[in-house]
């Protein structure tokens, strides 16, 4: 973290060695969103977008988020359409996004009241749609960080939200919403297969619109990022068991906000691994000592896995998905690993669609391709920044390639 004693000598001038001031933007963000509010009273056009809080579950806080006029707001809360912007104009988007929170329990999704079900109807809505809402104080102008979500905007307790209109609702979703008998993987799974983004899938499931009628809750936005992806990824990674295994070794990679990926598909049976590290000096190290650099990580073999990834996270979940989704394309199968280095530049946290997106970047370009893992690995050693004998150590899949016994070694 930035030194308020620094800051108190910087005022502005960039001495902290960050492109731009923290400090500075969050204000410009608040004016932005403070524009509109005449009182505690302002209309909006929501992206459409909600957002439900995690803490103190089943008792949640469930907020739709609008910014406090009404333009075609879709930019700001569509993360698949954010890859190659700067960190900055993704804080700009999100600190426009006022949060009006009201505390509900989670259960109500399942018979829910005129309030809720008009939230339900603005997570459901095809494009922005315009809101009223009444505030019961000043909002709180804070923008807040998580590794898991978008960047949650100034927030505020509502007294009360109403549509102003009538959202155009896509057929697919209102079949969907409309079916109390359909469990909810598998409505995420024929939405996702109808082409709608990820990031529609976990504001429906948040929304508690989903699923066996009588057993609909409010999901808390981190969780539903995680359970559709989830989902979706294990839908695909059975029809990847199915294809024939990759014919030779490659290597993608990508770079983006001071992420740094580099993918290897090896030929074989599914099994996916997910390591990453944050370099000394970065936002989660604050060490300068090499030394003790610490890598994490989270793996499956072909059998899956049946507990959370509780080292890596919903990254985990994202890079996995973003993988699959790319075999499938190919036709292939393939054991998976995924390095992440996360270096000082990526100084706050802007949510889990950076790997999806990063991953989905790198696997779109033109692979490295080897004969050998070995060869592959002495490759990457010279690419990463982190000492490669640390990689080697906390793998279990690249343990298991590289010394695990095939019947083809049996016959040499």
């Amino acid at each position: 973290m930035i030194s308020p004693k620094l800051c108190v000598k910087c005022k502005g001038k960039l001495l902290c060695g960050l492109s731009y001031c923290p400090i500075l933007k969050s204000h410009s963000e608040k004016q932005k969103a403070l524009a509109g509010i005449e009182g505690t009273s302002f209309t909006g056009s929501s992206p459409p977008s909600i957002f439900v809080s995690w803490k103190q579950y089943p008792k949640v806080q469930i907020a739709p988020l609008a910014p406090t006029s009404v333009f075609d707001s879709s930019m700001l809360d569509l993360p698949e359409k954010w890859f190659g912007l700067s960190q900055e104009e993704i804080v700009s988007f999100r600190g426009q996004l006022l949060m009006s929170n009201k505390r509900i329990d989670a259960r109500e999704a399942a018979k829910p009241g005129n309030e809720l079900s008009e939230m339900q109807l603005l997570a459901m809505a095809a494009e922005p749609t315009a809101i009223d809402v009444k505030l019961k104080s000043v909002p709180s102008m804070e923008i807040s960080f998580h590794e898991s979500v978008a960047p949650i905007g100034p927030s505020a307790p509502m007294l009360s939200m109403h549509l102003q209109e009538n959202p155009s609702i896509a057929k697919k979703i209102d079949y969907a919403v409309a079916d109390t008998d359909l469990k909810a993987n598998n409505a995420l799974v024929t939405l996702y297969e109808a082409g709608f983004p990820l990031s529609k899938l976990h504001k429906l499931l948040s929304a508690g619109t989903l699923g066996i009628g009588k057993n609909r809750r409010l999901t808390p936005t981190r969780w539903s990022i995680v359970a559709a992806d989830d989902a979706v990824c294990k839908s695909l990674i059975d029809e990847i068991k199915g294809r024939q295994h990759l014919g030779e070794v490659q290597l993608f990679s990508s770079e983006y906000l001071g992420n740094r990926f580099f993918i290897l598909l090896v030929p074989g049976p599914w099994s996916f691994e997910n390591l990453e590290t944050w370099i000394p000096g970065s936002m989660w190290y604050q060490e300068k000592d090499a030394a003790n650099i610490h890598i994490i990580q989270d793996h499956e073999f072909y059998s899956g896995r049946k507990a959370y990834a509780s080292n890596v996270e919903g990254a985990y979940y994202a890079a996995r998905l973003s993988v699959c989704e790319h075999l499938r394309k190919e036709k292939r199968q393939a054991a998976a690993i995924v390095f992440r280095e996360i270096t000082p530049e990526y100084s706050l946290g802007l949510g889990v669609w950076v790997i999806r997106e990063s991953v989905k970047d790198a696997l779109r370009k033109k692979p490295l391709s080897f004969s050998d893992l070995n060869l592959a690995l002495a490759f990457i050693e010279k690419k990463l920044l982190t000492p490669f004998n640390l990689w080697r150590k906390e793998s279990k899949l690249l343990d298991f390639l590289l010394h695990q016994k095939k019947l083809s070694d049996f016959g040499k």
